[in-house]
């Protein structure tokens, strides 16, 4: 054995461990428990993300891994005050995760059309597994990615959101998760997201922390969208600043579908967002959207990856980010056009405002491009705020600080605008606020 082998081996045996322990209690079909083993499989092989990958090489782990593998693997009856968290005047379906596990009494579920499903993913494999067979990690895949193999490995409940052809669930559907100060410390979760043709539906995802304990949430979206269909998924993330935040977004698009993905990351030590996007259909329209507005030392991390499979597809990359005190910022973005994928329009564009003197960005945008009809654009930007801005509003009467906070909300709203909720709208407006509260000194 190499030594490479036995430091991967020390750095997996917890989880394999608990692994072990958690494959001989849990009741499941055939076909989920060959998914687990297949996980645990590759996460044993490939081990917690190290820096000298080139796709790690501005984020470490290894405060993650310093942390005791205990997952939650049942609830612990937590009911925590869900006010912080809610969004005004948002009505419609919510479902409640607490420490990873469905809270029942926390969820609400209005009446749906005909077909919508809504529940948690254990339930939905219970009473519906070969639906849910038939998609589970089908799109993000174990062996390129350790923390989606250990995902997978302990896939036990998440949400599951199934709209059959036609159908449309008018109001958001909102996604609740939150972290409290139990005895686990770290939280798998696993949502699934199957779009038919010509369904539509406005999907949020909201993780925030009830506590104050170092949690590691791991948590995997797969997403499918039909021919013809329409989902927004605006992902949230505010947990609290001693936590950490891995999360893989993984999304298949088929032809003639509009697919909106908002990542807005705002909490956690450490947090890291892959969004992958693959046009397997052609006329697919994309955006992806973020905002990530960070302090103190948190560090947030943005890959993204748009995969162009098919011709005549257009995606378009907005990422926007502030950051404060000795903040550290990472955005790696990829177009990646195929051969046959002529006709791609394609555009990214990553933009950061560093409020500190010891606030850092790393940016990488590229392009991978294999076709030769197309229009791919890109570019990134990094600096502080403009000092003829400040010295225009100052000379309208509007002191520094002020005008800083002005001019960096401004900024920020023009990501926050392109979010279609207006109960979204307006909480990040709150979010955006009180952040700035704490980077602009008076």
């Amino acid at each position: 054995m190499t030594s490479a082998d036995q430091t991967t081996n020390g750095e997996t045996a917890a989880c394999v461990t608990a692994f072990e322990s958690f494959s001989k209690t849990s009741g499941s079909p055939d076909w989920l428990k060959d998914l687990r083993t297949n996980g645990i499989s590759h996460f044993t092989e490939l081990g917690f993300p190290k820096q000298n990958q080139e796709e790690w090489v501005f984020t470490s782990t290894k405060l993650i891994q310093e942390l005791d593998f205990i997952p939650a693997l049942a609830s612990a009856g937590a009911s925590p005050d869900l006010a912080p968290f809610l969004f005004k005047d948002l009505t419609g379906p919510r479902l409640v995760f607490v420490d990873g596990h469905l809270s029942h009494g926390l969820s609400e579920l209005p009446t749906l059309p005909d077909g919508v499903l809504i529940t948690n993913l254990a339930s939905a494999i219970e009473t519906h597994g070969d639906l849910v067979k038939a998609h589970l990690a089908h799109y993000a895949k174990t062996d390129g990615s350790g923390f989606s193999a250990l995902n997978t490995a302990f896939i036990q409940d998440g949400a599951f959101v199934f709209l059959p052809k036609g159908r449309t669930v008018d109001q958001p559907i909102h996604l609740i998760f939150v972290a409290t100060d139990g005895d686990a410390n770290t939280i798998n979760l696993r949502n699934l997201i199957v779009a038919e043709e010509n369904s539509e539906a406005k999907i949020i995802e909201s993780f925030c922390s009830a506590g104050e304990q170092a949690v590691f949430t791991n948590v995997v979206t797969e997403i499918a969208v039909a021919a013809s269909a329409r989902v927004e998924h605006c992902k949230f993330q505010e947990q609290n600043r001693e936590s950490f935040h891995v999360a893989t977004i993984q999304a298949q698009l088929e032809r003639n579908c509009h697919f909106t993905s908002h990542s807005i990351s705002t909490g956690s030590r450490i947090a890291r967002n892959d969004i992958n996007l693959t046009m397997t259909g052609e006329h697919v329209e994309c955006v992806m959207n973020g905002l990530y507005l960070v302090g103190d030392q948190q560090h947030v991390d943005h890959h993204t990856m748009a995969d162009h499979a098919m011709p005549n597809c257009d995606s378009h990359e907005y990422y926007h980010g502030i950051l404060g005190d000795e903040s550290r910022g990472v955005f790696n973005g990829k177009i990646f056009v195929r051969e046959d994928a002529q006709k791609t329009d394609a555009k990214q564009s990553s933009r950061a405002i560093l409020m500190s003197d010891k606030a850092t960005l790393n940016a990488k945008p590229q392009l991978e491009i294999y076709a030769d009809d197309v229009k791919c654009t890109h570019g990134a930007t990094v600096g502080q705020l403009n000092n003829e801005a400040i010295f225009y509003c100052r000379s309208r009467g509007i002191d520094e600080a002020d005008a800083r906070r002005l001019l960096t909300h401004a900024f920020a709203g023009e990501v926050i605008e392109r979010i279609s909720i207006p109960a979204v709208r307006e909480h990040l407006e709150k979010i955006i606020w009180d952040r700035l509260e704490e980077l602009i000194e008076d």
